[in-house]
């Protein structure tokens, strides 16, 4: 199927069903309780760091886990993928000293996803399925200082995130997935330079893809992690025209639900949503179980708020599965006409009255 096929049939499901995103990557990966050396394997036997705990370097070294844990996600009912590549930036990359194999990561990972969602797509035609190149916030921030002694001091800059972001996406595209997902945003300024670098290559190269764009509410006060209700968040971003807007992490579904209702009540494009197994224990795991998760997304489904759900961390395929039982029986949301104002945006959002 060529991209434009696939694209089109990525809108016509969405038209039909709410469709199914799958869930955490670092979940399954870490039940296979691997050692330094399978993230090493041959090739990067003698790189001068530990790279144990480098879930993306997998893609180059322990591909066959990637691709098991992709099927058993489609298995469970997933119709898009997100690649294991939410860690590929050179930031992020920088922590292993692996710049140099940041595109090369990423691309090798899309590819990963788009063979496993083909050959889902080849048994079952009359369900085809996708794959969203997953681009994460990388580990620093642009907002906020991270030295509490020198609130002006900052460790990154827009320009650096830019490229950064750039070149992860370039390579996404070259692997051959069907949307960009900018993900797990907890800090605004930094979406506005991935967005800004995507529309850039989406420019340069002339060719685009739908964007997906997902905040993250870091706890009940609300707000991510630069100040901003979800709402003004929208105002943000909403410039890019993202295929989907939507939240993950950071929340389970019952805690995710009044922020998800007010973005659902404001934003005028799909919405895409991806809750935790609830909220972590003492230990750090995730203890809801999928028919518990289930339960509060199906609600979701039933009262119009979605059209993409899935799970972020602590969801394995059983929690994907109940998910997709509990919520494909529903219609998907309908966007609303939402009324043209100018509309801006500080930590809270202003709409100008007509």
């Amino acid at each position: 199927m060529t991209p434009e096929k696939r694209r089109a049939a990525l809108d016509a499901a969405f038209d039909e069903r709410i469709l199914i995103l799958d869930g955490a990557m670092g979940t399954m990966i870490q039940s296979y309780r691997l050692e330094e050396a399978d993230y090493r394997g041959k090739r990067f036997a003698d790189w001068p760091s530990d790279l144990k705990g480098n879930n993306d370097l997998l893609n180059l070294t322990r591909p066959d886990i990637v691709t098991e844990i992709h099927n058993e996600f489609l298995a469970a009912g997933a119709d898009m993928l997100e690649t294991n590549t939410f860690n590929a930036t050179r930031i992020s990359q920088a922590d292993y000293g692996m710049e140099a194999s940041v595109a090369e990561i990423n691309r090798e990972g899309a590819r990963l996803a788009r063979a496993a969602a083909d050959a889902a797509t080849a048994a079952d035609p009359s369900r085809p399925r996708f794959v969203t190149g997953a681009i994460g916030p990388t580990s620093r921030t642009a907002s906020l200082s991270p030295d509490v002694e020198n609130p002006g001091y900052r460790n990154v800059t827009f320009d650096g995130l830019c490229e950064t972001y750039g070149e992860a996406a370039a390579a996404l595209m070259d692997g051959g997935v069907d949307a960009l997902l900018i993900e797990t945003i907890f800090d605004t300024l930094n979406a506005k330079a991935a967005i800004f670098a995507v529309l850039e290559l989406f420019e340069k190269r002339g060719e685009d893809l739908p964007l997906m764009i997902s905040c993250t509410i870091t706890d009940l006060s609300g707000r991510n992690l630069s100040g901003q209700t979800i709402e003004a968040f929208w105002h943000s971003v909403r410039h890019a025209k993202p295929m989907t807007v939507g939240l993950n992490c950071a929340l389970g579904a019952g805690e995710m639900r009044p922020y998800l209702a007010d973005l659902s009540r404001v934003a005028d494009t799909r919405i895409c949503c991806y809750p935790n197994a609830g909220l972590p224990n003492e230990m750090g795991e995730y203890d809801e179980t999928p028919e518990e998760t289930a339960a509060m997304v199906g609600e979701w489904a039933r009262s119009g708020l979605v059209n993409m759900v899935g799970g972020c961390c602590g969801t394995t395929p059983a929690h994907i599965g109940a998910i997709a039982k509990a919520a494909t029986s529903a219609a998907p949301r309908e966007i609303p006409l939402v009324e043209r104002r100018m509309r801006l945006s500080g930590l809270e959002p202003f709409t100008a009255m007509a």
